[in-house]
């Protein structure tokens, strides 16, 4: 795991747990705020899961090429 999906990860956590508790202690503003987070958070996450892939293309394509031919 790299640091945005781990990151991403933990904001989405924070995130439900601030909207659960809006929604416990009937603060609307707190609910919407615990979504953003979990919305960006997600999209974090997901940033990082696309950055994990392009390294690990980038590392198969270096070892394809350093493959002897023939």
């Amino acid at each position: 795991m790299n640091k945005d999906q781990v990151q991403g990860s933990m904001k989405n956590i924070a995130g439900k747990v601030q909207e659960k508790v809006g929604k416990i202690v009937g603060n609307q503003d707190q609910q919407i705020k615990g979504i953003r987070k979990q919305v960006e958070g997600q999209t974090e996450k997901h940033a990082g899961d696309a950055k994990h892939i392009i390294e690990e293309t980038v590392e198969l394509a270096k070892d394809i090429n350093r493959t002897p031919k023939g």
